[in-house]
């Protein structure tokens, strides 16, 4: 089982959410940061380290989001995600994950690679004023 989370980034408090959004060459897809847990690791720990290995940033979780499950190379996945807010980093680009985007949910949805992630988006954006 994966973790990950859709991140909503906050400018300011009264500025609209940014979405981030990975690169990732070996799917050659833009994706929502996601990872798998380690063993013995909770979900909460899995998605805080998946999202600073993968963007750079340290965030504090919000709201859980829907589950997402489906096959990856015939096996069943499921991941975890949260709403985020990023408190800073910096992003560098790994093997992994070659690009790093904050994007207004348009922008992001039209970005966004599979299907099962801009309803993750429309889900995330149900919990959060924009």
């Amino acid at each position: 089982m994966g973790s990950g989370k859709g991140s909503g980034k906050d400018k300011d408090k009264d500025a609209d959410i940014e979405i981030a959004l990975v690169f990732r060459p070996k799917y050659q897809d833009w994706s929502h940061p996601k990872g798998k847990l380690k063993p013995g690791e909770t979900l909460v720990a899995c998605a805080l380290r998946e999202v600073r290995e993968e963007t750079g940033q340290i965030c504090e979780l919000g709201v859980p989001l829907p589950s997402v499950r489906y096959l990856a190379h015939g096996r069943p996945k499921e991941v975890h995600y949260w709403a985020g807010r990023a408190l800073g980093g910096d992003f560098t680009p790994t093997r992994e994950i070659a690009a790093l985007l904050w994007l207004p949910p348009a922008e992001a949805r039209a970005r966004l690679t599979q299907p099962r992630d801009r309803e993750l988006l429309d889900a995330l954006l149900a919990t959060t004023p924009h």
